[in-house]
């Protein structure tokens, strides 16, 4: 199994995650913010993004305490003068959550964190279900995976369509 708490995986990637840990690491965003646990989630690390896919970083951080201080971070260490960005304080399954995005180069970032370990966050443990589903099934799994998302299926729907999960959200968590 792939240590997903690195990004060294990336550098043997494809094309695409070699670009997006050059970036990551150009722009040093995971020792920016390395007292907050960085992990990249979603479609990149198993490799069924696509195009205009963003890069998940999911952190752990108390929203309330330190989401301002999180948000600086960003704004002064990481983005580029002159990137927009736009930030979420929501509540996602009864959590407090903060959202930062922005773009750093061609990709899209967005910043999650919630008071809780990276990997017990939900983006992570979807992400963890997929990548064993993908290795089970195979690449033509895979291919069908990345057809849905081409025609803008959000990646959980896209799995659930493919498994015949009536709740792909929550039940790939029971995976």
């Amino acid at each position: 199994m792939i240590d997903f708490r690195t990004l060294e995986y990336l550098k043997s990637g494809n094309l695409r995650q070699q670009r997006a840990c050059e970036v990551l690491m150009k722009y040093r965003v995971f020792d920016v913010l390395q007292d907050y646990h960085p992990v990249l989630a979603g479609t990149f690390p198993i490799g069924i993004d696509v195009e205009g896919s963003d890069l998940d970083i999911i952190c752990q951080i108390d929203p309330d305490l330190e989401g301002n201080l999180l948000q600086e971070l960003v704004l002064s260490k990481i983005m580029p003068e002159n990137t927009e960005v736009a930030v979420e304080n929501s509540s996602i399954g009864g959590e407090k959550s903060i959202v930062i995005h922005f773009m750093l180069e061609e990709f899209p970032i967005e910043i999650f964190g919630q008071n809780k370990p990276a990997t017990l966050q939900n983006a992570y443990r979807h992400m963890i279900a997929e990548y064993r589903i993908l290795q089970e099934k195979g690449e033509d799994f895979k291919q069908e995976i990345i057809n849905l998302k081409k025609r803008g299926i959000k990646t959980e729907p896209a799995f659930g369509m493919l498994l015949g999960l009536k709740s792909p959200y929550e039940d790939l968590l029971k995976l």
